[in-house]
């Protein structure tokens, strides 16, 4: 049965559904190519050196949004936002000097982790070896800018600019140059794997950039009007950046939390299965990266039936989704974690507890993304960030007794829990329903002024 469309929704709704098919297909092709990645290093390394490696994106990962400065989140608002607004100029030096912004910060981070790191080694000896937190400091800058540049064309519009250099070309690469080294007889540590992978993303950060200038597409920073630009949005961006920051941490603290508390090894298989459980969102990831300057260019013009809609597609099918993936890791989890290797089939139940806690983040919709697109991003970092710090003490509490399987528990009843509040603050707040009932108020919307 065919569900009744008012017809001023359905060409809005068709465009985002096919577009989020085509930003679908790149995203299905990078897990797959990134999966491809952690398997050829896993099999090509010893579990330490992978350990290693693991660690050390986790680190390059989370400095790399810290070093972003709330730009790329802030770049998909604000250019639907002054384009709605009739401010094209506004918009485009928005998107030069936040290109500013995330370089100069990622230099600061780099720089940062490596001093530290010097002066601790003057004062503390280590049994282990401290390559692996230079390599992350290598990575820092071309993640972020990866990061920023795809935001940045994609609220302009663009999808294969933005995505297959990065998503696709990198993740190619990268495999490949791991497996033609080792047929050569070389076998990379986990800091070589790290500075190959900062080496490779640079290169293709130069071909998006190339690409982007001849497309028309703005794209290159500039130092001009970058004081006024952090004068007039450098509040938001502060809260920006710390909610980026702390749904990353969600993700890759556990990973280095782990490392500390128990080893390198452990590291290394819940790290192989926190990003297996990733997979299952892939399409409400992938459907989000084309609703986020919809949902802010709706509902700065007022347009709340169509923002509603637009959340609601993006549920429903984000959940659909996730919901088969989730069965396949319930069934075949251990089959699907031994490709790594036997040693990371043990992280089938860690695998399956972080998947449940990824079908309810699905299940609420793209509660993140309306929060952030419509100016409540205080509120989300106050709310989830709140609840997630608790869930990571919770970690430090049990997993010296419960090991990784405790980390992961710890992890899914937190994000549960988080998710269902700020699903209820979208309701109650800002009038959106974002979770899977959303589609009962489509209807019951009512537009407002800009």
């Amino acid at each position: 049965m065919r569900l009744p469309i008012p017809s001023d929704l359905s060409a809005l709704l068709h465009t985002g559904l096919w577009r989020s098919f085509g930003s679908l297909g790149i995203k299905v092709a990078t897990a797959g190519l990134t999966y491809l990645t952690y398997v050829a290093l896993s099999r090509t390394m010893t579990p330490d050196e992978y350990g290693h490696f693991a660690f050390g994106l986790a680190i390059a990962t989370v400095l790399a949004i810290a070093a972003g400065v709330g730009q790329p989140m802030a770049v998909l608002r604000l250019w639907p936002q002054e384009s709605v607004a009739g401010q094209k100029q506004a918009a485009i030096a928005a998107v030069r000097s936040a290109s500013m912004l995330t370089i100069l910060a990622s230099l600061v981070a780099s720089l940062g982790l490596a001093t530290i790191v010097f002066v601790a080694l003057q004062f503390v000896t280590i049994e282990d070896t401290a390559s692996h937190f230079y390599g992350a400091a290598f990575l820092v800058l071309p993640m972020a800018l990866a990061e920023y540049n795809s935001s940045a064309l994609r609220a302009q519009g663009s999808l294969w600019t933005a995505l297959v250099p990065r998503d696709i070309l990198w993740r190619l690469a990268l495999p490949a140059a791991v497996l033609g080294l080792f047929a050569l007889g070389i076998v990379l540590s986990g800091p070589d794997a790290l500075v190959l992978s900062a080496a490779l993303l640079s290169g293709m950060l130069g071909l998006q950039f190339w690409q982007a200038m001849r497309a028309g597409y703005v794209l290159a920073p500039t130092w001009r009007g970058v004081r006024a630009y952090w004068q007039r949005w450098g509040g938001i961006s502060r809260w920006l950046m710390l909610g980026a920051l702390i749904e990353t941490a969600a993700l890759n603290a556990d990973v280095i939390l782990v490392g500390l508390m128990l080893d390198l090894e452990s590291s290394g298989v819940y790290f192989n299965a926190f990003r297996t459980a990733g997979l299952m969102t892939l399409f409400t990831f992938a459907i989000e990266l084309v609703i986020a300057p919809m949902v802010a260019e709706h509902y700065h013009a007022g347009q709340m039936r169509q923002a509603q809609a637009i959340t609601a597609l993006c549920a429903w099918a984000g959940f659909a989704f996730s919901l088969v993936i989730f069965a396949g890791f319930a069934f075949w989890g251990e089959w699907i974690l031994s490709f790594f290797g036997p040693a990371y089939a043990e992280g089938t139940l860690v695998l399956v507890l972080l998947a449940l806690g990824l079908l309810f983040d699905a299940a609420t919709g793209p509660s993140k993304i309306v929060m952030m697109m419509t100016g409540h991003e205080r509120a989300y970092v106050g709310i989830f960030g709140i609840i997630m710090g608790l869930g990571f003490l919770v970690q430090i509490a049990v997993i010296p007794t419960f090991g990784i399987v405790g980390a992961a528990a710890a992890n899914m009843g937190a994000r549960i829990i988080a998710q269902l509040a700020i699903a209820l603050w979208c309701r109650q707040r800002i009038g959106l329903d974002t979770s899977l009932f959303g589609v009962f108020s489509v209807r019951r919307a009512v537009d407002r002024p800009a």
